[in-house]
């Protein structure tokens, strides 16, 4: 599903609760009200809890372009689409720079726009200082299938 940063799981003794942390909500609130409900008939199913609560709470994400996942997904999402590989780079840093981050890192690798050899390409924003131990960095790792094959992409992002 598009626009999950991340999933969160709290098991107490009679309660599981699940947060979904999403970046835009309205994609899975506002296409069917039954969605929510639908998800928890499916997950209580699956979990075959009878003595257990199931609670899921869906949470906004303030801003989503500054999320690994989301940004991820938003430049597979442009490959696919066949949009040039350095042109959507350039579109996620510029969405990311808006959600005031310090700064990012994005590398793609593999077969890209199709070239008969694979290569990696990266480009870096602001500073992303992985040497230092006590920075926070997100980083995500996404793999898309395009028409021509399998490509990685990687993002890491410095939060203040």
């Amino acid at each position: 599903m598009e626009g999950i940063a991340r999933i969160e799981i709290q098991k107490r003794i009679n309660l599981i609760q699940i947060i979904i942390y999403m970046g835009f909500p309205k994609l899975l609130i506002e296409d069917k009200p039954r969605r929510v409900e639908e998800l928890q008939i499916n997950v209580q199913k699956e979990l075959n809890c009878v003595n257990r609560k199931l609670n899921i709470a869906i949470t906004r994400i303030s801003n989503p372009y500054g999320d690994p996942n989301i940004l991820a997904e938003f430049i597979a999402g442009q490959l696919k689409n066949r949009v040039s590989f350095r042109k959507a780079m350039k579109k996620a840093i510029e969405l990311t720079e808006q959600a005031n981050t310090k700064g990012i890192q994005v590398q793609i690798a593999g077969r890209i726009d199709g070239k008969e050899i694979a290569r990696v390409e990266w480009i870096r924003e602001g500073r992303v200082p992985l040497q230092t131990i006590e920075a926070k960095i997100d980083y995500c790792s996404y793999t898309v299938r395009t028409i021509y094959g399998v490509l990685g992409i990687k993002i890491w992002i410095f939060v203040d």
